[in-house]
């Protein structure tokens, strides 16, 4: 009491006097939520920033997490890896899209799906995609060709194999090998490695081969990126994949990576270089025209893969690769067999050296026939390391 009738009340826990009792109520209340939170936190203002930091940082690991889960899924659709089918439910899937545009007949859709389905029992390629006769044609263009081109190496006969309903976005790896396996099975050397393989495979028969030569022993990182599992899958596959499946046949080849540009602005001269010794080194004569015994070259970048059929000199001493490429159609290719092309044609297979500027190369070639001997010690240095890379 303050003698004048007035009462006080003092704070029992900081000796504050409010004249209010309301007021001293509302005061110590503040006191209890600020010992409570001392309390039951034991956070002082340092330890609130921590634990404000470590919930954000978690927040952002969750995230990333998060970013990687559906970059790893987007990879894998991209890759073929999703489990979402193979040729068989592209083709299938891609051909009910054309019907439901009006842009095939149902009448051809059964017939085109029973003719899939004969393919894929009988593991032979149907063809449909196949263009025969270029390499030939293209001999016949140098010999009449006085413009720009001083010499032309070409390789040995190899039909162009395109990209279907069922492989269209993913396809290029398996097509770029029945190129290369089309030029082999014309050449006798290889009769005896290739006698159980002498007409062309289907898609999935590839995958189903290439899962044979795993199971052999050849490449084992590689296959497992793969979880051991080609077939019935969208997987893309790359040089490693073709070094594999050819050795698993006793086909003498090698890997040569050009793993970085070695020429100005992102080009690659040496792989120009190397393939040039690869088609001129047994053939040194005069003639401008050089048709060669060498089989095509597979090629190979992120992302895609060609077959390279030739070389040309210019006159002008800078070189030019010829290439077929698997998303290049029929229709396109057909023009390349007329004889008396006036060369625009070869548009579609000439890149000089300002045209090939991904950041690595990589190259499959093939030189030759493997002994059973040969064909074991390449297996087990496949355990271990396959390329050989250009400095």
């Amino acid at each position: 009491d303050t003698g004048n009738g007035e009462q006080l009340y003092e704070c029992p826990m900081c000796s504050l006097t409010c004249t209010d009792i309301q007021i001293l109520e509302e005061h110590v209340e503040l006191h209890l939520q600020e010992h409570n939170f001392s309390e039951d936190g034991n956070i002082g203002d340092l330890e609130l920033a921590q634990r404000l930091q470590t919930e954000e940082d978690e927040r952002q690991r969750s995230e990333e997490e998060k970013r990687e889960r559906e970059e790893f899924k987007k990879l894998q659709r991209q890759y073929g890896l999703d489990n979402s089918g193979g040729f068989k439910q592209q083709f299938l899937k891609n051909m009910e899209r054309e019907v439901d545009r009006g842009r095939m007949l149902p009448f051809e859709y059964h017939k085109r799906k029973a003719d899939m389905m004969e393919s894929l029992a009988s593991g032979i390629d149907d063809g449909k995609t196949k263009t025969s006769g270029v390499i030939e044609a293209l001999c016949k263009y140098y010999q009449n060709e006085n413009k720009d081109v001083r010499r032309v190496w070409l390789s040995a006969g190899v039909d162009h194999f395109h990209s279907s309903l069922g492989d269209r976005g993913w396809g290029c790896g398996y097509r770029n090998f029945q190129m290369l396996l089309s030029s082999l099975l014309k050449n006798s050397s290889y009769n005896d490695c290739l006698r159980d393989t002498t007409l062309i495979p289907s898609i999935p028969k590839i995958q189903s081969m290439i899962e044979d030569a795993w199971r052999e022993g050849f490449d084992p990182h590689g296959a497992s990126h793969f979880n051991n599992r080609l077939h019935g899958s969208k997987a893309w596959i790359g040089a490693c994949e073709i070094y594999s499946l050819l050795t698993s046949l006793r086909i003498k080849c090698q890997i040569i990576d050009f793993h970085k540009p070695t020429g100005p602005m992102g080009t690659h001269p040496r792989l120009f270089e190397w393939i040039l010794h690869y088609y001129s080194a047994e053939n040194e004569g005069g003639a401008k025209v050089v048709c060669t015994s060498k089989p095509p070259i597979y090629l190979q970048h992120q992302g895609h893969s060609r077959t390279v059929v030739g070389i040309e000199e210019k006159k002008n001493k800078s070189f030019c690769l010829l290439l077929f490429d698997p998303g290049c159609s029929s229709q396109e290719m057909q023009k390349l067999l007329k004889q008396n092309s006036d060369g625009t044609g070869l548009k579609l297979l000439r890149k000089f050296v300002g045209g090939l500027k991904e950041k690595q190369y990589q190259i499959v070639a093939v030189n030759g026939v493997l002994s059973l001997e040969e064909k074991a010690a390449r297996c087990r240095a496949s355990q271990v390391l396959t390329s050989e890379k250009i400095p």
